[in-house]
């Protein structure tokens, strides 16, 4: 029987995200289609727009079940995520948000582009592209889930509609509208939590989190101490390599505001993880043999295993009135689904700028990137939904992929944000291949996928690796870019190689258009030219300046860096007689 009053609370909210999202994109100028107005909001996301949709980079739909669900399962030792994730983000406010918003990239794999050329870059979007989807997919999934347990409503149909619902709104109005709404989608959460906390708490059927009965805390074995560490290192520097973050920004209006709002935005990953902490440990305080629920239970009186990952929104069912439990569900179905806006839009603008774009039509006008870039919103939704209806191991594959960011992205973007004279397309390609093979072969409960290896510390009887392959996994990475960069230019600066055989083009056989837009280099400093791929700009300057300024990626829109200035840097040049930026041209390129 469907619950008529849950489905009315579900749509109401829905009914709101989607007019918040279209009332946000008709925000963009009328008749401005470019890459950068749909991509990034015109680099023009003010402060408090910006302090919410930077949070919602991980405080979703995903965040907040699967809070509740740790603390509930495992205690709040092993609830890693907020912690993890709000590390990540002042990380990636120290290293990464004040160079790759300065450089006026449009996309994460602008540099990477940059650096290694088109068809590296394209093998780097794999990884990420995967992630997104799987993550939209994974939302959905749940979402799904939930509404058939909350409101008997069917899997399929609420599924489908959530997709639809996002894909629409993001479809009209870009970044624009996943940014206004993830405003209504944190406030859904904060306020629609908050208010069904005090109910469940006072439920009788709770007993008190001080009780001794009541483990919500946990604890760690010392045989799962490195274990712990790897999982660690996975959320704060996995974290850091997702379009999801960067296209928040890259749509910053300065480099030094990018910085403020990302630590800000860490702040506020730790304060929205208060309440489905809280959520969680009453769950685990609740007899839940005594409440109505009449769902599978163990013989302690706990819920069973599949049922965990539906702790929230069965506390908010249970245990609170139903009033309040109207508007808690409905906030919190509505956020779920806005949540997965911001992957599909990340997926698209990748594959339609550093894929269609940047390796198969490099002459293409900027309303046919846009178009690109709807169709593929449209079929990274279609995909999502498949999947969230087909593929019972959808947590398994975004597992897997989060993983694979962790291994493969994460050391190359260091690389060429940082140190991008040590680095080239062969030691790309060399790093990719062993940051796989090393990760794969340690397997993946989760997807069936047995281990090629039992790493020291192997448990037989919980198929788990204690060792912490995956950050060995990213070590041996980030070594092998830099040994093989480095010993490619030896080979073919000594004479072992000839250069015909510089088949990425990037030591010694660098075409001469490219070698004409970068000052005189030695040998060491031709590393992170493009692989094969010559002629090619990125930022917006690409399509705005003329033949004899391409040495610099002079993106108008970018202004005085009020938030954060640099003691060092002088004036910006403007075009004309001023001195020339420095140069970030496809050849040799600063690491700011």
């Amino acid at each position: 029987m469907i619950n008529i009053a849950g489905v009315i609370s579900i749509v109401l909210f829905y009914v709101l995200i989607l007019a918040v999202g279209i009332w946000a994109g008709r925000k963009k100028p009328p008749g401005d289609q470019s890459e950068e107005e749909v991509m990034l909001a015109g680099r023009s996301i003010g402060l408090f727009v910006g302090i919410f949709t930077m949070t919602a980079t991980w405080v979703g739909g995903g965040y907040i079940n699967g809070t509740a669900e740790a603390i509930y399962t495992s205690g709040l030792v092993w609830c890693q995520a907020p912690f993890g994730y709000a590390l990540s983000l002042v990380f990636g406010g120290i290293f990464f948000a004040n160079p790759m918003r300065k450089q006026g990239y449009v996309t994460m794999l602008d540099p990477l582009q940059d650096s290694f050329g088109g068809r590296m870059g394209g093998l780097l979007f794999l990884p990420a592209l995967c992630g997104e989807v799987f993550w939209a997919a994974g939302i959905l999934a749940a979402l799904g889930a939930t509404l058939v347990v909350i409101i008997d409503m069917d899997h399929r149909t609420s599924v489908i509609f959530s997709a639809c619902v996002a894909v629409f709104y993001t479809l009209f109005g870009g970044l624009y509208s996943v940014a206004y709404t993830d405003v209504i989608q944190l406030f859904c959460i904060f306020i629609g939590l908050w208010m069904c906390i005090p109910f469940a708490w006072a439920n009788p059927h709770v007993k008190p989190l001080s009780s001794m009965e009541v483990d919500w805390i946990g604890s760690v074995d010392p045989q799962y101490y490195w274990f712990y560490v790897d999982y660690g290192l996975l959320l704060i520097f996995g974290g850091i390599p997702w379009q999801v973050y960067f296209q928040r920004v890259l749509s910053s209006k300065t480099a030094g505001r990018a910085q403020i709002l990302s630590y800000v935005a860490a702040f506020g990953c730790i304060i929205m993880a208060i309440p489905p902490v809280l959520i969680g440990a009453i769950a685990k305080g609740t007899s839940w043999n005594e409440t109505d629920f009449h769902g599978e239970l163990t013989p302690e009186g706990d819920l069973t295993s599949e049922q965990t990952s539906m702790i929230l929104p069965l506390v908010l069912q249970h245990l609170t009135p139903s009033v309040v439990s109207f508007f808690g569900l409905g906030a919190i179905s509505a956020a779920v689904m806005s949540s997965a806006d911001s992957s599909v839009l990340s997926a698209s603008s990748m594959f339609a700028r550093n894929v269609y774009k940047l390796i198969f039509r490099q002459n293409a006008s900027e309303m046919e990137i846009i178009w690109v870039m709807r169709v593929s919103i449209i079929v990274v939704g279609v995909l999502s939904t498949i999947m969230a209806l087909t593929i019972p191991s959808i947590y398994g594959l975004w597992s897997m992929c989060s993983d694979l960011v962790y291994v493969i992205l994460f050391p190359q973007l260091l690389m060429v944000v940082h140190f991008k004279r040590h680095c080239n397309t062969y030691g790309s390609l060399a790093a990719y291949i062993v940051a796989l093979f090393v990760r794969l072969s340690g397997g993946e409960k989760l997807l069936g996928l047995p281990p090629l290896i039992h790493f020291p510390g192997w448990d037989a009887e919980n198929e788990v690796q204690l060792f912490p392959f995956r950050t060995l996994a990213m070590v041996l990475s980030l070594f092998t870019l830099a040994f093989v960069s480095w010993l490619s230019v030896f080979l073919f600066n000594s004479g072992y190689l000839s250069p015909e055989s510089d088949y990425f083009n990037c030591v010694v056989n660098i075409p001469e258009d490219i070698r004409r837009v970068d000052e005189p280099s030695e040998a060491c400093e031709q590393m992170s030219v493009l692989g094969g791929v010559p002629g090619r700009l990125y930022g917006a300057a690409s399509t705005l300046v003329g033949p004899d300024e391409t040495s610099g990626r002079i993106n108008p829109a970018l202004e005085a860096d009020d938030d954060l200035d640099d003691p060092n840097d002088g004036p910006t040049p403007l075009f004309g007689n001023a001195p020339p930026p420095p140069a970030r041209s496809l050849g040799k390129q600063t690491a700011f």
